[in-house]
């Protein structure tokens, strides 16, 4: 068993100065507020230690994609986010040809099964053409239950997410097909008005995917997806809090409207993440990043993102100016929430018995050290 002291530590209590962490192979043993038990075998008393992030919508970085069924290519995307902190990761598609999309999704069965990602998130094909974003428009499609579970078998139970449009045809047998296979539902890329997202809501979606990007926008006469995704309380959304897809303000709005048991902080980070700028592709498109904002060649579209998640705990602990309310709070929403959402049990908390994935920050916040099933990876 190894202990781990802190100068903060942050427990389910919130953040405890000082506080230690006791880890047993790939679980974690035992964690207190105070003084460690016993000498400690690591010692920082500079530090916090916070739980591993969880991103629960990210399409690759470091030059690595999820999107092209390379076992390498996932490899390297998955290391570079785990180098800035994300433990867990859903591995998330974009639209493709349905050959290329269910290649895609075994190989990205395999990495789940092996470790190297935590599950699928299929965002796409079954988009809105009005609000496709990024995704190739060509290859939209409505959802169909031979492909679904053609998707569903190539899967093997890791597909975890999957983001739809309610308001294809389809998409409400789609919907309950998902829910029956275990699968979060999450709406967007949609042009889905406000009654439409309800009755998508009251038939099991429970995720918004990247809350104002690519939806219907609210209206003070017609609401749109977004109002109704954020009053009701079965719903996570996520948001991209890189300060490109959501302003600051918004940010702290919807926080301060949904709580942050209810928000989820995402890259939506692409092979671009951590390269600088420069042109990539997303799935079929072509992309090109300037100041480090990732846009669809030519267009003034957004494509994804560069960010990491320790960029989204920094942006969310300066809301609170790194308060330790809102250290707590950022912890909450980079962590606990996401993989809360999509039912990822015994991570995203510093409890016992649950998996030693751990980040140790220094006193910016920039990530010291990372521990991932109880091996120091960073």
């Amino acid at each position: 068993m190894t202990l781990i002291a802190a100068g903060a530590v942050a427990l389910e209590r919130g953040i405890c100065r000082p506080g230690w962490v006791a880890t047993d192979g790939d679980r974690i043993g035992a964690c207190g507020a105070g003084p460690p038990p016993r000498p400690a075998d690591v010692d920082m008393p500079g530090a916090l230690v916070v739980p591993g992030s969880v991103d629960m919508h990210a399409h690759g970085g470091g030059g690595g994609s999820y999107t092209g069924g390379d076992v390498a290519d996932i490899s390297r995307a998955a290391e570079f986010h785990r180098r800035h902190g994300t433990t867990t990761t859903l591995a998330s598609l974009v639209t493709a040809p349905p050959d290329n999309l269910l290649t895609a999704v075994a190989a990205l069965a395999e990495s789940t099964r092996v470790g190297t990602v935590a599950g699928i998130h299929l965002e796409g094909p079954w988009l809105s053409a009005s609000y496709c974003g990024a995704h190739d428009r060509e290859q939209l499609r409505n959802p169909e239950p031979a492909e679904i579970d053609a998707l569903l078998a190539a899967g093997d139970g890791a597909i975890r997410m999957v983001t739809l449009a309610p308001e294809l045809p389809g998409s409400h047998a789609a919907i309950a097909r998902f829910v029956e296979a275990g699968v979060v539902v999450a709406v967007g890329h949609t042009d889905a008005g406000y009654e439409q997202t309800c009755q998508a809501i009251a038939l099991g979606a429970t995720v918004g995917t990247h809350l104002f990007n690519a939806m219907r926008p609210l209206h003070h006469r017609e609401p749109g997806p977004a109002l109704a995704l954020l009053q009701d309380p079965r719903v996570t959304v996520e948001l991209i809090a890189d300060g490109v897809h959501v302003h600051p303000a918004m940010l702290r709005a919807v926080i301060e409207a949904a709580g942050i048991g209810r928000v989820a902080l995402v890259t939506d980070a692409t092979a671009a993440a951590g390269l600088g700028d420069g042109e990539f592709r997303l799935g079929t498109m072509q992309i090109e990043v300037v100041d480090q904002v990732a846009r669809v060649r030519g267009t003034s579209t957004i494509a994804g993102s560069t960010a990491t998640m320790d960029q989204l705990f920094r942006a969310a602990a300066g809301l609170g100016s790194n308060s330790d309310a809102a250290l707590a709070a950022a912890v909450q929403m980079t962590s606990t929430t996401p993989a809360r959402a999509v039912g990822l049990d015994h991570v995203g908390i510093l409890r016992a018995g649950f998996a030693a994935n751990l980040v140790v920050l220094d006193q910016d916040l920039q990530v010291a050290r990372v521990m991932a099933d109880g091996q120091w990876w960073v």
